[in-house]
């Protein structure tokens, strides 16, 4: 059995609670001045590695959480190692510049640096929703993916994993390396404590920029413009249904 190195994906996005606006230019949200927080989903895969850790002690020999963005995200960062992770990579870029598959090379380049042997991803992120950056970081590293994990197991070096689909559960199994994508019913993640908050602050937290790493992240796609959805039409009364009958046809529902 070989030791396990678990790199966990850490995104920065405009916290869930927040309602989101366009900006004035039209050409994304509004995120100055917006509270952000770490990804959701990404929270649930760090929660997964330090499980996976707490039930394998003698195997877990080390969790790194990855962080592609702004200066900021170093924030997010400490968030994850507050919870567990033990180091942090960040790989410094503009935010506006980093689209999925610049992601997934970023990650491909730190995993020929790092050599985990396990990389867990929220399924998505919930800025732009692509569910695209754990796939591709399978693909450009040639390795096994299950995707929408909701259960995840480790025996040896087998992973036994059940997905959410849509006619149910699918269990899978696989070789380590490999990509797993975390859905949002694998776990509750933990709340990060004052004395671990401290002791992050503390843990290793090494920056790269994409030049260090010889990736080219120029943007392969162009946001021609972003709109906010047109406001909901409020409801009416009806007296019968004939008159029912007779409002679904105007709207052309019948």
């Amino acid at each position: 059995m070989s030791n396990i190195r678990i790199l966990v994906g850490c995104k920065r996005v405009i916290d869930y609670a927040v309602k989101i606006r366009v900006n004035a230019a039209r050409t994304a949200v509004e995120t100055n001045n917006v509270k952000h927080s770490l990804n959701p989903f990404d929270e649930i895969a760090v929660e997964e590695a330090v499980r996976i850790r707490q039930r394998l002690p003698s195997r877990v020999s080390d969790i790194i959480a990855l962080s592609c963005g702004s200066a900021k995200s170093a924030e997010v960062l400490r968030t994850a190692m507050a919870m567990g992770a033990d180091r942090a990579i960040h790989v410094e870029a503009e935010d506006i510049k980093l689209q999925p598959l610049s992601v997934a090379k970023l990650f491909r380049a730190i995993v020929e640096k790092e050599k985990p042997n396990l990389v867990i991803l929220g399924k998505q992120a919930i800025d732009d929703d692509s569910n695209q950056t754990g796939q591709m970081l399978a693909g450009l590293l040639g390795w096994p993916q299950i995707t929408f994990a909701s259960n995840v197991n480790i025996e040896d070096d087998n992973l036994k994993v059940t997905r959410e689909v849509d006619g149910g559960l699918e269990t899978l199994s696989s070789k380590l390396p490999a990509v797993i994508t975390a859905d949002l019913r694998l776990n509750e993640p933990r709340f990060a404590t004052l004395p671990n908050i401290m002791k992050a602050k503390k843990k290793p937290l090494v920056t790269y920029t994409p030049q260090d790493l010889n990736v080219d992240i120029t943007p392969r796609l162009e946001v021609l413009s972003v709109t906010e959805p047109p406001p909901r039409q409020g409801g009416g009364t009806v007296g019968s249904v004939d008159e029912l009958v007779s409002k679904l046809k105007e709207v052309g529902a019948l």
